[in-house]
């Protein structure tokens, strides 16, 4: 018998084009390690998983999807998949199959609305049909966006392949004008996964936090929910082992988790079997509601970039995930460069319990963004997230920004408006040159480039250049070019009757590549002739 010849860099290139979510260390086309040359190649297939965007009848949903173009990206994704076939033409986001909340969670829903969180049933009025293809999009580089109304919208699974899969993104924006559920909701759809942590949630009476969990797979997931509150773990009798069926989504509402009333807690999202997306749709019964998207990986430092100027009240929340404690400087990065906020200078996190620090109006007119650093050595691993509010008393709304990893080749938000967008960059570290691209308009326009530079250890808010000819939304792709680690939020204000309504987006690296090693020789399979 012949001797068949796997060839590793064929290997290395079918793993990357599975998997569509592996990490990135660098922005370079080569790179050199102790093993030898590694190449950096586009993924091939990209996941993005969206929860039910809202109970309200009055609910106004739009979802805009785009891949950007560019180095890396579309431009030069290989043609074919790694089994040989022509690329998919198209990219598609789907609606799962609707899940299911029981009838003790769909009791407690938002008050003001008629429907509760089982709202992801049938199809009504102005929401698609569960399995149709709701978004897709015709080139990279141009968004596209499709809206849906009502309580019935049910969650969104997604998958971008081929030239599509590189840096895809999908931006969910709900409008809720009345209601329990009132406010401006956005997030950026996230990929799945198996562990997630969401400080910042709350089992308050006044709130109504549910954790949205979505399966993309065809088994079924089963998934624990701790809740970690200021003494430590909070006792939850109904958070293990609850099971998300193939291709659906249920929502958890928190309060039915446990007795305990606590204003600040962290939820730990973690999966015994499969992977689902998660995040937290928190609404507050005087002051609006947003999603609680995860915070980023666990680490000593933490970055929260894209306070508004005008914040009026803002929050901090953090938990130390290991056994150890944080000891925690607290730094606000300015447009003049960064400062200890009087009064606030520190923060103690003692592990597994979180910790709050109230920073009432800290940005004084001036967008910021918060640093925590170790107050010595590298420090405990903390999860960390700001709950933001702008205006006063009923006029109040509330977003959320998680702590988020530096872009370290390319990061893009969609859903960007010809008014109310605000680009935040901040360098915690040394200055940062990065450029970003307005792409064209959903319904049409010009492709503009804006090059800025961020000042060491400063916040440098903009507004955007927007596409010429605009006419639509359009998407932001940030790229570092050179200098200290960028990270970055977008703020969205679409004001409604004199509320100040708003939604905050980190932009995490897109992990638009994967590292591919280069084998200098051929492996070859020995066959026995059996």
């Amino acid at each position: 018998m012949n001797r068949p010849t796997l060839s590793l860099i064929a290997a290395a290139t079918a793993l990357a084009a599975v998997t569509g979510f592996a990490s990135l260390s660098a922005p370079a086309d080569a790179e050199t390690t102790a093993g030898g040359t590694v190449a950096r190649l586009p993924v091939e297939r990209t996941s993005r998983l969206c929860p039910a965007p809202s109970v309200s009848d009055v609910a106004e949903t739009t979802y805009t999807s785009i891949t950007p173009t560019g180095k890396g990206g579309a431009d030069s994704a290989p043609a074919t998949d790694a089994g040989g076939s022509a690329e998919l033409k198209e990219s598609t986001v789907t609606l799962a199959e609707p899940g299911g909340a029981s009838d003790d969670e769909s009791d407690k829903g938002d008050k003001g609305d008629k429907k509760d969180e089982k709202g992801q049933g049938d199809a009504e009025k102005g929401a698609a049909s569960p399995g149709k293809s709701f978004v897709t999009l015709k080139e990279p580089g141009t968004p596209v966006s499709a809206e849906s109304s009502g309580a019935n919208t049910p969650a969104l699974v997604g998958t971008a392949t081929g030239r599509f899969a590189p840096g895809w993104t999908t931006q969910q924006t709900t409008t809720v004008s009345v209601g329990g559920a009132r406010g401006l909701l956005g997030m950026t759809c996230t990929a799945p996964d198996t562990d997630f942590w969401f400080p910042g949630a709350s089992t308050e009476r006044s709130r109504q936090d549910y954790v949205h969990l979505t399966n993309p797979d065809d088994t079924v997931a089963i998934v624990d929910i701790e809740l970690y509150g200021a003494d430590g773990a909070v006792k939850a009798e109904t958070g293990e082992g609850i099971p998300v069926p193939a291709r659906s989504s249920v929502p958890v509402l928190l309060s039915t988790l446990t007795s305990e009333v606590a204003p600040n807690v962290t939820v730990h999202v973690s999966t015994r079997a499969g992977r689902v997306g998660a995040a937290v749709r928190a609404a507050d019964d005087a002051g609006g509601s947003d999603w609680l998207t995860a915070s980023g990986t666990p680490a000593g430092s933490v970055v929260l970039p894209g306070i508004p100027a005008d914040a009026t009240d803002v929050r901090l929340v953090a938990l130390a995930t290991g056994s150890a404690d944080a000891d925690l400087k607290v730094q606000l990065a300015t447009p003049e460069g960064t400062i200890t906020p009087a009064g606030h200078e520190s923060l103690h996190v003692k592990s597994q319990m979180t910790a709050a620090l109230e920073l009432g109006d800290i940005t004084k007119g001036e967008a910021g963004s918060l640093v925590l650093t170790p107050s010595s050595g590298r420090g405990a691993p903390v999860v960390a997230a700001l709950r933001v509010v702008r205006g006063k008393g009923e006029k109040r709304e509330i977003a959320f920004i998680p702590a988020t990893a530096p872009i370290t080749a390319r990061a893009t938000v969609a859903d960007n408006r010809a008014k109310g967008s605000t680009l935040s960059l901040t360098a915690p570290g040394d200055s940062a040159k990065v450029r970003v691209t307005s792409s064209p308009g959903t319904e049409g326009g010009e492709p503009t480039v804006e090059t800025y530079t961020v000042k060491a250890r400063s916040t440098l808010a903009v507004t955007p250049k927007a596409p010429a000819g605009l006419k639509g939304a359009y998407a932001l792709t940030v790229e570092p070019e050179s200098g200290g680690p960028v990270h970055a939020a977008r703020t969205l204000e679409v004001p409604d009757d004199g509320i100040p309504m708003f939604t905050v987006q980190t932009l995490p690296d897109d992990r638009g590549t994967v590292s591919v090693p280069k084998a200098k020789e051929d492996l070859s399979i020995l066959d026995d002739g059996k």
